[in-house]
């Protein structure tokens, strides 16, 4: 199986000669097993994505009936599983946001963000962070903030970047009020630098995700929104990665309350059961485009075994109580990633927002990373393989572990995962300088 795989296809950010596929065959709740009867607790939702869980039946069952009743239908055309799935979706999204352009993935809805906000504003340039990740097409790659993007330029342009509230390195203050006063002081001066009537919208990943994990500070986006307002600035929100329910809320934006322009949405859309993402838009905004084409289409637009999946996966988080169970099990994340840091010297700390949680590494009592910006060590992919030698599946990069288990996880297996994490970490402490 990995031998064909390896011959035939090509693995995503990798060299092919050093890729190293594991062999998956099945899963069930927050488990997986290999070809070879591994089982592996998944500290990763696969791709951050797996939300209610592997082998969830009501979701297959409902792809299974959608492929016998209508397997497809063209983007045109009006479809029940379409109507149901719109209006599923508006009753989980606050205010406005219930017009949906439905897409394959994150990459493309982000793409269609642009469009949709530079027609509907007639303005070309478009904000976002270094802190960010927004998909590896032309568009949504120069959208990209971190180094992920350095391969594909030049690029489309029109795209500027800008420093986060915790950029890297430094901070813009100590305590969270300091922060937020001076990143939207700094962020009103390049708006103002660029000329507020030539932005169009301004994107932001709600809760950065693989750049940090970092929730903003308090008030920031609540400030940000104000901001955007007043310069009529679209604010186009990326929930990719931390929507549906993976920060104890339906989506990381409601935490302070507010209403984005724009949302973009895909992963736990449909758990990952089948590719979807999606574009929501406000009403009003929306409205601009009754009377001028909306430029853009897709074959799979809509697709209906897609929308299946996400209808049924919603639902699943809606019976199962999903959304309230991130919240619940934060503070045990929180707890033992403290327990972490307290055992371990390589450890710096962590933070976590629901079931979205990062931990920091060190190699010296200074902080200093193992693996800096863009920088890889080989004690990382060790950590990596150790881990997986303790049968538990997470993401490392740079100097980072993530913690995005599926969110039908329990509280025992959580702390198993990271009571494996503790002994994997042994390599890190045997490299520790101090």
């Amino acid at each position: 199986m990995i031998r064909l795989c390896r011959e035939h296809s090509l693995y995503s950010w990798s060299r092919q000669d050093s890729v190293e596929p594991l062999a998956v065959v099945g899963g069930e709740g927050a488990w997986f097993w290999t070809a070879d009867g591994k089982r592996l607790l998944d500290f990763n939702s696969q791709t951050m994505s797996v939300t209610v869980g592997h082998g969830e039946r009501r979701v297959i069952d409902a792809m299974k009936a959608q492929l016998d009743a209508l397997p497809y239908a063209y983007p045109g055309a009006a479809t029940e599983i379409r109507a149901r799935a719109g209006q599923l979706l508006a009753s989980v999204l606050p205010g406005d946001l219930d017009v949906f352009f439905f897409t394959l993935g994150g990459s493309d809805a982000n793409e269609s963000a642009i469009k949709a906000a530079r027609w509907a504003t007639g303005r070309h340039k478009i904000l976002s962070r270094y802190r960010s990740y927004h998909g590896a097409t032309a568009g949504a790659m120069q959208l990209t903030g971190d180094p992920r993007r350095w391969a594909t330029e030049p690029g489309p342009p029109g795209f500027i970047h800008v420093l986060d509230p915790e950029p890297y390195g430094y901070s813009f203050g100590a305590t969270a009020a300091e922060r937020t006063a001076r990143h939207l002081a700094y962020l009103e001066e390049v708006i103002r630098m660029e000329g507020p009537d030539q932005i169009a919208a301004l994107f932001i990943e709600t809760v950065t995700g693989t750049n940090g994990v970092l929730a903003p500070p308090d008030g920031w986006l609540r400030g940000v929104r104000e901001l955007t307002e007043r310069h009529g600035i679209l604010l186009v929100c990326d929930e990719v990665m931390c929507g549906f329910g993976r920060t104890g809320r339906w989506f990381a934006f409601e935490h302070e309350g507010i209403t984005p322009d724009i949302v973009t949405m895909a992963k736990g859309l449909t758990s990952s059961y089948a590719p979807l993402g999606a574009m929501a838009l406000r009403r009003g905004l929306a409205r601009r485009f009754d009377e001028r084409v909306f430029q853009t289409g897709l074959t799979y637009h809509a697709h209906p075994v897609s929308l299946a999946a996400a209808v049924a996966n919603v639902e699943v988080l809606q019976q199962d109580g999903l959304v309230a169970r991130a919240a619940a099990l934060e503070p045990v994340v929180r707890e033992e990633i403290d327990r972490l840091a307290a055992a371990h010297p390589s450890v710096r700390g962590g933070r976590a927002i629901g079931l979205f949680a990062m931990i920091d590494l060190q190699r010296d009592a200074s902080g200093q990373p193992f693996g800096g910006f863009n920088a890889k060590h080989p004690l990382m992919h060790d950590l990596y393989v150790r881990l997986l030698e303790e049968g538990l599946f997470a993401y490392v990069r740079w100097s980072t572990l993530m913690v995005l288990p599926p969110l039908c996880i329990d509280e025992a297996d959580l702390r198993e995962g990271f009571a494996r994490v503790g002994r994997a970490l042994d390599v890190m402490d045997a490299a520790f300088e101090g």
